[in-house]
C-alpha cells in the first residue's frame, strides 16, 4: 500500500501532541481519532495494482506521409510537404479519439509514431522529421505496403498522402492491398499537369540526361484507391478543407467504431475506508440515529451509482469538456449507467466538438423534451450540423424553425449565411463562417418526425455548434471553431535517418 499525498502526514504532529495533553474524555478521544482518520483519507491511501489493458471506443489509423524530394515541388502551397503536414495537424486537432500510427517514407519506410491516441506525441515526431537529412529521393509504395501489412492491427484504415512518384507497378500493389486488407484513402498531392522541382541553390532539378525534371500525380493512385474499395481525394486549395474530406472519408469508413486496448496504470483507491469509519464514529456520538445507518447503507448500494456517480461522472465530463480534452469527455459519458437529458446533450456535443457530425446529429435527433426552450436548442443544433456537412436546404428548414419558436440573432445571422453560400456555392465566392451560439454550453436539437433517417454525406465546412446542455445566459461567449497548440520540435536522431536512408547509394529513377 502507497500513499499519493504522503506529505499531508505531518499533519499528524499536532494531533499526537495532543493526544497526550488531552483532556481524558471519551469526546476528545473520539474527536481526535476522527482528525486522524480524515488525515489519512486526505493522503489517499492506494494498493497498486499491475497495468491492465482496457478498451476504448476508436479506430486504428496509419497516416503515410511522403517525405522524398519530389514532395519540395510548389504546385501546392507553400509545398507538397508542408501542405501534407498541415493537412497531418489539422486531423490530429479535430480527431481526438482514434489510435493514430504516422509512417514517413521515401524509397523506405520509418516509423515515426506508435499507435497513440496521445496525438500531441504525433505532431511533435511530424515536426521534428527534416526532409533536408534525408538521402532517399524515390518513392517505393510496394516497400510501405509490405511495411504496413506486417504490423499487429486488426484494422488498417490507410490514408496515404503523396504524389505518387515514379511507382509503376499496380498489379503488386493491388495484391499486397487485398491480401492484407488495407483500407485506403489516398490525398493525391500536386496536380496532373505537374511542375518543376527546385534545388536548394535556386536552380531547377535535372535528371542524368539533362532534362528538366517535372513532377506530377501519378495516376496509378487513383486505379489503386478505387479498385481496393477506397477512396481518392485531389488535394483541394488548403490544408483545412484536405482534413476535413480526410476525416468525411474516415466516419463513412468507420460508421461503427472499433474497440482498441489501451494499457492503463490502475491503483485500488482506499480513502473510502478511513472516511466511513471516521463518519460512523461521527454519527455514533453526535447523534441518536444509529438505527438509521443499515437502511442509509442499503440505500447507498442500491442508488449511488444511479444518483451520486452519474453525477459525478457527468460533472467530470463538463470540465474535460471545458479544457477540450474531447476524448476524456466520451470517456467520462460512457460511464453514465441512467442516461438524462444533460448527459445525452453533452455526448452529441463532444461528437459535433470531434468534427464526428453524423453522430451528433442522430443524438441530437433522438432527445425529446417538451420544453420550448430545449426543442429551440435542439433545432438549433440540428441546423449547425446540417450546416457543417453542407446540406443548405435542411440547415435553412432548422434555422427557421428555430426562429418559429423564438427570435434569436444567431440562428438568423446563420440562416442568412447558408442562404449565401448556397447561391455562392458554384461561383466559389468567399465566405464567412457562421456564428456560434449562446455559451460553451450551445444547443441540441430535437428530432423532427417528418425528417427522412439518412443524413447527408457530404464535406463539412460551415455552421457552428453547440456545447453541454446549459441555459443560454445574455452575455454569450462565443465558441472557437479551430484550436491550435503550440508544438515543440526536437530534433531526430541520426539513427532515425540511417533506417530511412538505407540503401540510397543504390537508388534508381529517384524521381
Amino acid at each position: 500500500m502507497t500513499l499519493l499525498y504522503p506529505s499531508l502526514l505531518w499533519l499528524l504532529i499536532p494531533l499526537v501532541i495532543l493526544w497526550y495533553y488531552r483532556p481524558k474524555k471519551m469526546t476528545d478521544t473520539v474527536h481526535l481519532v476522527i482528525l486522524i482518520l480524515i488525515i489519512l483519507a486526505l493522503a489517499r491511501p492506494v494498493i497498486n495494482q499491475k497495468p491492465i489493458k482496457s478498451q476504448i471506443k476508436a479506430s486504428n489509423i496509419i497516416i503515410a506521409l511522403d517525405a522524398s524530394y519530389s514532395m519540395r515541388a510548389k504546385d501546392l502551397s507553400p509545398s507538397r510537404y508542408a501542405y501534407a503536414k498541415e493537412t497531418i495537424n489539422e486531423l490530429l486537432t479535430s480527431n481526438q479519439t482514434d489510435n493514430i500510427m504516422l509512417i514517413a517514407f521515401t524509397t523506405n519506410p520509418l516509423l515515426l509514431s506508435p499507435p497513440t491516441t496521445d496525438h500531441a506525441l504525433i505532431s511533435i515526431a511530424l515536426e521534428s522529421l527534416d526532409p533536408d537529412n534525408i538521402l532517399t529521393h524515390g518513392t517505393s509504395l510496394k516497400k510501405l505496403f509490405e511495411k504496413i501489412s506486417t504490423l499487429p492491427m486488426a484494422d488498417k484504415n490507410v490514408i496515404l498522402l503523396t504524389d505518387g512518384g515514379e511507382e509503376k507497378d499496380a498489379a503488386i500493389l493491388n495484391k499486397i492491398i487485398r491480401n492484407n486488407a488495407l483500407s485506403l484513402t489516398v490525398l493525391a498531392l500536386g496536380t496532373t499537369a505537374g511542375t518543376t522541382i527546385k534545388k536548394k541553390d535556386g536552380s531547377l532539378l535535372k535528371d542524368s540526361e539533362g532534362d528538366l525534371v517535372v513532377s506530377r500525380i501519378n495516376p496509378i493512385l487513383e486505379s489503386l484507391a478505387l479498385s481496393n474499395g477506397g477512396s481518392y481525394i485531389l488535394a483541394p486549395s488548403n490544408p483545412n478543407a484536405a482534413a476535413d474530406a480526410l476525416q468525411e472519408n474516415l466516419d463513412e469508413q468507420t460508421m461503427q467504431s472499433n474497440k482498441v486496448d489501451k494499457i492503463e496504470n490502475i491503483a485500488l483507491e482506499l480513502y473510502q475506508v478511513p472516511l466511513f469509519i471516521a463518519l460512523l464514529l461521527f454519527l455514533i456520538l453526535h447523534t441518536r440515529a444509529v438505527k438509521l445507518l443499515l437502511p442509509i447503507a442499503a440505500l447507498w448500494g442500491t442508488h449511488a451509482n444511479a444518483s451520486i456517480f452519474d453525477s459525478h461522472h457527468l460533472h467530470q465530463a463538463y470540465e474535460h469538456y471545458q479544457q477540450g480534452d474531447y476524448n476524456a469527455t466520451e470517456k467520462y459519458l460512457s460511464k453514465i449507467e441512467t442516461a438524462s437529458l444533460q448527459s445525452r446533450m453533452a455526448d452529441a456535443n463532444t461528437y459535433y466538438k470531434q468534427k464526428r457530425y453524423k453522430k451528433a446529429l442522430a443524438t441530437y435527433r433522438s432527445i425529446r423534451s417538451t420544453s420550448l426552450e430545449t426543442k429551440q436548442k435542439l433545432y438549433y443544433n440540428i441546423a449547425n450540423c446540417y450546416a457543417r456537412m453542407k446540406a443548405y436546404d435542411k440547415a435553412k428548414r432548422y434555422y427557421t424553425k428555430v426562429l418559429q419558436l423564438g427570435e434569436d440573432a444567431d440562428a438568423r445571422y446563420n440562416l442568412k449565411l447558408v442562404t449565401l453560400r448556397k447561391s455562392e456555392t458554384e461561383s466559389k465566392l468567399p465566405f464567412a463562417r457562421p456564428k456560434s451560439q449562446g455559451s460553451s454550453s450551445g444547443k441540441t436539437e430535437e428530432q423532427d418526425e417528418d425528417e427522412g433517417k439518412k443524413s447527408d454525406k457530404q464535406q463539412q465546412n460551415s455552421g457552428s455548434g453547440g456545447g453541454g446542455g446549459q441555459t443560454k445566459t445574455k452575455s454569450k461567449e462565443k465558441m472557437m471553431i479551430i484550436q491550435s497548440t503550440e508544438k515543440k520540435k526536437q530534433p531526430l536522431s541520426s539513427r532515425v535517418y540511417d533506417l530511412i536512408n538505407k540503401g540510397y547509394v543504390h537508388e534508381k529513377e529517384p524521381w
